[in-house]
């Protein structure tokens, strides 16, 4: 049984780069064809795809974030990090990190999700 906890600052200030890190039990990392990924909801904007990295470290990053994103693992802490820099109020949302047992999207698991704020 996969589960994932995300962690990081809850506040932070325009021009800030985040970093959030989900943590993986339950499952390695680097379990074949597993894709992590991590995703963002907001009242405006929705359920909006950030990016993923697949089992063997390839990553994927939506072509609007794609500028500012990062997405990274420790595979000894079998951890996924998500950096996203220059932050704006626009940026504001509850931030998931999931887990799919393949490349489909389904989404199989799914964090508690942790809320970051962008306000100066």
């Amino acid at each position: 049984q996969v589960q994932l906890q995300e962690s990081g600052p809850g506040l932070m200030k325009p021009s800030q780069t985040l970093s959030l890190t989900c943590a993986v039990s339950g499952g390695s990392i680097t379990s074949y064809n597993y894709y992590w990924r991590w995703i963002r909801q907001s009242p405006g904007k929705g359920l909006e795809w950030i990016g993923s990295i697949s089992y063997t470290g390839t990553t994927y990053y939506s072509p609007s974030l794609k500028s500012r994103t990062s997405i990274f693992r420790d595979t000894s802490k079998n951890q996924i990090t998500l950096q996203l820099a220059s932050l704006t109020p626009e940026d504001t949302a509850k931030y998931y990190c999931v887990g799919d047992s393949g490349p489909s999207f389904s989404f199989d698991y799914w964090g508690q999700g942790t809320q970051v704020t962008v306000s100066s």
